[in-house]
């Protein structure tokens, strides 16, 4: 029997964060009344129509899931896809085939035990460094970090603060260099500051938090005989984006009336970039990055639309109002709809202003990672971070150039502005009865459907029109979850990171629990969202028809339903749950070179610290599930890059644990005892030099 480890550091509210992650990464969100109230079973035009002539696919996404081996998903002919033997029915009973005892090629290390130490760990074999910490000097002229002699200007040019996605760029024509890029999420003054007071913050805090917020452009150097990674400070690709930067709004929502302010009347210039957690790399080269929890950092909302978005009626947590009327919604009510946005930058243009693509929808974007279609137009796959809200794709209506030439490179950067936003509505195939919100699986085996995407609104390059009926189109981009609300898309548990795989074209969502499904007037479990009370999570499997993800119809399944194996409502696409890891709350996700996906967690509620796992989705091991790492304690794990050689994550708020502060810290990660806690970005290497998991 597996003991698990007592919880550490868990919030009254119940839940892996600390009460203090909660109060500053999202505002309280999850303690807060759920902000989608909609009852979703509206059947207006725009839903009859698409029903009518999508009746044929959705009927043949069923077929097609019950037919296939073992309630298998088939991708249209992919190979990989064909190859893949049939699945178990029922809860640890495997798949039939007796799997190699080395393990799936990128997976053959010996799983880190859940644990509560104090640090990185990694498996035996395997060597790390921490790459660059909050508050290295990254551009010219910034000095060195000093917790006790923090400035607003020395931060502008230093690393921020909570690290989140990272992406790693090659650079050409500079030896073993990248470029890495990554989000700064939030800010913690409790743990930044001695002494802080937060009814009463001073202009000096305010602005060193604007300037710890935001976006960091650094090149890194590899040490030749390992995987260790260093920054090149003052690098001329270096950059810091954050608070007070500006930002360009493009697409068809820039200029309107919805989002022009009394500092900016025209409606398309837009400082600051606030929240910005998961994102994506583009197949020509930028990166997207999503602003999440932005309504936490507004006060005075008073808008249905303001509530709907989580914007509270009284000050900011922050009181960042008092030193900047833009956040005063009583003062500038648009402001608000200037944020929570999909970010587009250029980290190899160190003089470009950074875009919002407003045709990507406006809600709170845990990450926007695209793929092409097989004619070159990208299509970008997004969720909404919230209990009960959805699960988006855009599909553009340009193609993508290839090469790098000048002109490929503009055409390229208005790719995402011109194309059709969509929204999801998942169908199960099992009758109601069988899915009773305890995580049994249904008679068929799995937690399966099939899907529609719902048309919101289309952009062009002379305008744009609503699909939904009582919205213009500027109203379905800026509201895009009212718009969401009125054509009935199915309510998910917190989709989080989504991860289109290189290999087969499955779109994999991270749903990283909800504790209020079932609980009171919200919606119960459905064949997507299973189980009430949901604390652990799961992992959405979804596959485009024909394999087009252009497509309007979609069948999915869950790969996984998170938590403790031994936990009967658990699941692990049928591989024999005794031979897994634990794991809960699954957020950010990403592929490695063999085609394994990867896990990072946030909120482990298994009373382990959280970590990173590795998963293979193929062939006779598909869902064995093992831990690669875990992180220092009150942390979680972020921005997962899997290389040949290399892992590289993002350790967030190392330390934040209720009760803590500058003064009387709960973790000594990563410089020691005496030394301010910084989160920091860690890269992780086989001491033998040789490729990661072989």
């Amino acid at each position: 029997m597996r003991k698990l480890l007592p919880l550490i550091g868990t919030n009254p509210h119940g839940g892996g964060r600390s009460a203090l992650t909660c109060r500053f990464r999202c505002g309280d969100a999850c303690f807060h009344e759920v902000p989608n109230t909609s009852d979703n079973e509206y059947v207006g035009d725009v839903i009859a129509g698409v029903l009518s002539r999508r009746s044929a696919l959705r009927a043949a996404a069923v077929a097609t899931v019950a037919t296939a081996a073992g309630g298998s998903l088939v991708l249209g002919g992919a190979p990989e896809a064909q190859a893949q033997p049939g699945n178990g029915h029922g809860h640890g009973h495997g798949n039939g085939h007796a799997p190699k005892a080395d393990g799936a090629r990128g997976l053959r290390f010996a799983p880190v035990a859940p644990n509560t130490a104090d640090q990185v760990t990694v498996p035996s074999g395997y060597a790390q460094n921490v790459v660059i910490r909050w508050g290295e000097p990254i551009l010219r002229g910034a000095p060195a970090f000093d917790a006790e002699n923090q400035t607003a200007a020395a931060q502008a040019g230093q690393f921020g603060y909570n690290n989140d996605f990272l992406s790693l760029l090659p650079l050409r024509g500079e030896r073993g260099r990248q470029v890495l890029v990554a989000n700064h999420e939030y800010t913690d003054e409790v743990l930044m500051f001695r002494g802080y007071d937060s009814e009463n913050p001073t202009r000096e805090q305010v602005e060193i938090a604007w300037a710890a917020h935001g976006l960091s452009v650094v090149v890194v150097q590899e040490e030749h005989r390992t995987g260790k990674l260093s920054p090149v400070s003052r690098h001329y690709l270096n950059r810091r984006l954050h608070t007070t930067s500006e930002f360009e709004l493009t697409g068809p929502a820039a200029g309107s009336a919805l989002v022009k302010t009394s500092a900016d009347p025209e409606g398309r210039t837009v400082l600051g970039t606030l929240n910005n957690c998961a994102g994506g790399t583009t197949p020509w080269g930028t990166t997207l990055h999503g602003e999440e929890n932005f309504n936490q950092y507004f006060a005075y909302g008073s808008s249905a639309t303001d509530k709907r978005y989580g914007v509270g009626t009284g000050a900011s947590e922050r009181k960042w109002e008092r030193f900047d009327k833009r956040f005063d919604l009583r003062a500038e009510p648009n402001e608000v709809h200037r944020q929570g946005w999909v970010v587009e930058l250029d980290p190899y243009d160190p003089e470009s202003t950074p875009r919002k693509r407003t045709a990507l929808g406006r809600f709170k974007h845990e990450a926007a990672q695209p793929r092409l279609t097989a004619d070159g137009r990208p299509v970008v796959y997004m969720g909404d971070d919230e209990r009960f809200d959805y699960f988006y794709k855009f599909v553009s209506s340009k193609r993508m150039m290839k090469g790098s030439s000048r002109r490929a490179r503009e055409h390229n950067l208005t790719l995402l502005d011109e194309g059709t936003l969509y929204v999801a509505k998942l169908t199960g195939d099992s009758p109601a009865a069988e899915i009773d919100g305890t995580g049994k699986l249904p008679n068929d085996g799995e937690f399966d459907g099939s899907g529609t995407w719902i048309p919101l609104a289309t952009a062009g390059p002379d305008g744009a029109v609503s699909h939904v009926p009582g919205m213009t189109a500027e109203e379905v981009f800026v509201f895009t979850r009212l718009a969401g609300d009125k054509v009935g898309a199915t309510k998910m548990d917190r989709p989080e990171d989504v991860e289109p795989s290189p290999r087969s074209g499955r779109v994999y969502v991270a749903l990283t629990n909800n504790s209020n499904r079932g609980k009171g007037t919200n919606p119960g479990a459905d064949e997507a969202n299973p189980r009430n009370l949901n604390k652990h999570g799961q992992v959405l499997e979804l596959a485009e028809h024909w394999d087009d993800p252009a497509s309007d119809g979609f069948a999915w399944r869950l790969f996984l339903v998170a938590g403790d194996p031994e936990d009967p409502s658990t699941y692990f696409a049928g591989y024999p749950k005794e031979k897994v890891s634990p794991i809960s709350c699954p957020d950010n996700v990403a592929f490695d070179p063999h085609g394994n996906l990867w896990i990072s967690t946030d909120g482990n509620q298994l009373g382990s610290h959280d970590g990173l796992f590795g998963v293979a989705v193929h062939g006779e091991r598909r869902g064995e599930l093992k831990q690669f790492l875990t992180v220092p304690r009150g942390a979680e794990t972020c921005g997962p890059v899997i290389q040949d050689r290399r892992v590289l994550v993002a350790v967030q708020h190392p330390g934040e644990i209720d009760g803590a502060s500058v003064e009387n810290p709960a973790s000594t990660w990563p410089d020691g005892p005496g030394k301010i806690v910084r989160p920091s970005v860690v890269a992780v290497w086989r001491a033998d030099g040789r490729d990661i998991g072989v």
